[in-house]
């Protein structure tokens, strides 16, 4: 009995296809589309069954619901779908990032305009006294057009008291997030996308939805909570809470700065679940 000739085109497959099906698992994990997708699969092993059976009748029937289904899938799992390749966008683009960074000393990380620290952290300081709940998105590389359409454009210089006044819970553009690109806050009252994540039971909906923008743009993410005052920064899937404002500045020029990584005590990492 001869050996399974293994060749790198074969390693290489399998690696795909794990990665393929770890995003995919990912993406779906905690969501109401797992359990239809679940079902299917269920379908898709009888399908198997019956066909080696040459069970003809049953056979042609599922055939039939297998091509249908193919259709209905595209429009079941269209959010998912565009959840998925948000995902594998946003981490190939880092990855090359870093990549290209470290390897050729070119294409790598990009820092941004840090021109908007000083006064967001000036006002996070003041709303974190005063417990004003804010959510603010930064914008990296990525595009957040779609969450700026979201929401009412504003596009004015970033200042402490403009951002002050747009949280202020009496307010008409309180609700929502904030967006920044470079120097101005473009948009305000912005919809984000709720994590589907694992996320602790202190979470209000503002730490959700950074989180969620997190998981999908590479923007950064600065929350401040109504109900504790606390200041928290998302950023690629993960969030570190219980901030100062001194470490707020440090973060977001970390950031800003397209800097490795570090984590602390304080940070929690988006889990499935």
């Amino acid at each position: 009995m001869g050996f399974i000739r293994v060749t790198f085109v074969d390693i290489l497959d399998i690696v795909l296809v794990a990665m393929l099906m770890f995003y995919l698992y990912k993406v779906l994990k905690g969501s109401h589309a797992m359990s239809i997708l679940s079902g299917i699969l269920l379908l898709f092993v009888i399908y198997i069954v019956v066909n080696a059976l040459n069970m003809e009748l049953l056979s042609a029937i599922m055939s039939g619901l297998m091509s249908v289904g193919l259709i209905a899938l595209v429009v079941i799992f269209q959010p998912e779908i565009r959840r998925f390749l948000q995902v594998i966008g946003n981490q190939s683009r880092s990855h090359q990032k870093t990549f290209l960074g470290r390897i050729f000393g070119f294409g790598g990380n990009k820092s941004i305009d840090q021109t908007y620290i000083a006064p967001l952290v000036s006002a996070c300081a003041d709303m974190s006294a005063s417990k004003t709940g804010a959510l603010v998105l930064i914008k990296c590389e990525g595009s957040l057009q779609e969450i700026i359409d979201s929401g009412v454009t504003v596009d004015a210089v970033i200042s402490p008291s403009l951002i002050k006044n747009i949280f202020f819970k009496n307010s008409p553009l309180h609700d929502g997030a904030m967006v920044i690109v470079g120097n101005r806050i473009t948009a305000a009252k912005c919809v984000l996308p709720s994590t589907r994540s694992e996320v602790p039971l202190s979470f209000g909906m503002r730490h959700r939805a950074a989180l969620g923008a997190a998981e999908v743009t590479d923007a950064i993410v600065v929350v401040v909570s109504e109900e504790t005052g606390n200041i928290s920064v998302a950023h690629n899937g993960r969030i570190k809470v219980g901030l100062s404002s001194t470490e707020l500045q440090a973060e977001l020029m970390r950031l800003s700065a397209s800097e490795e990584p570090q984590h602390s005590h304080h940070e929690h990492a988006a889990q499935r679940g």
